[in-house]
């Protein structure tokens, strides 16, 4: 129930603010401004919830709108009210990589972003990656060297290897592993994975003692 000693948009930080401001200016103007200062600073300071709310983004180039619980990850967001369930949740903790998205052109794990995090943001996942059907260079040379068992990790080692390769487009192999190193692969296919990072950045890839490509 509301605090009527509180009324909405009015936070104690913005209060704070205000007398801070305050205290230093001894004309009317400035009164003023401070006043200004503080209405600017709980507008900021409005906070989601606690029911639902309406969050708004753009997802793969589509502008979309969820209504949800503040509280609910950007990963159940997608699975759940998008349909998109190629971001996957694995650990549900963020440490293996499974959610990967990307967010404003940076790699994020979506299980650990809340929706209400991403208002007004731009968000790619591994649905988006394929462009009018083809799909992307990433996806495709992860395909022809077999870099997947259970396919489970593979979205998120895909999304991880296009913001590296749009970060740094020939990079070295110590890059790709370290680029790589916050996804997991239970089923150790590590080496077609950095095969796959390697060609599709026009380079070629790396070749076991026997001298075979792995």
């Amino acid at each position: 129930m509301p605090d009527p000693n509180h009324p909405p948009g009015f936070s104690r930080r913005s209060f704070m603010k205000t007398v801070g401001v305050s205290a230093t200016v001894t004309t009317l103007s400035g009164i003023a401004e401070a006043h200004a200062l503080a209405r600017e600073q709980a507008e900021a300071d409005k906070l989601f919830g606690p029911g639902p709310v309406a969050i708004a983004f753009t997802v793969n180039g589509k502008a979309v709108e969820v209504r949800v619980e503040p509280s609910m990850t950007l990963a159940d967001a997608l699975r759940l009210e998008l349909g998109l369930t190629g971001t996957k949740v694995i650990c549900d903790r963020g440490s293996c990589g499974g959610c990967c998205v990307i967010v404003n052109g940076k790699l994020a794990n979506a299980c650990m972003t809340l929706v209400s995090d991403v208002q007004g943001a731009s968000i790619t996942t591994v649905e988006g990656l394929a462009q009018g059907g083809k799909l992307d260079p990433v996806q495709e040379s992860f395909l022809r060297h077999d870099a997947l068992q259970c396919g489970y990790c593979t979205p998120g080692f895909i999304v991880a290897t296009r913001v590296l390769l749009n970060d740094v487009p020939k990079p070295t192999l110590d890059q790709i592993k370290k680029a790589l190193g916050g996804n997991i692969c239970r089923c150790g296919t590590y080496t077609n994975i950095f095969n796959a990072a390697l060609e599709a950045s026009g380079q070629a890839p790396i070749m076991d003692q026997k001298g075979a490509s792995e």
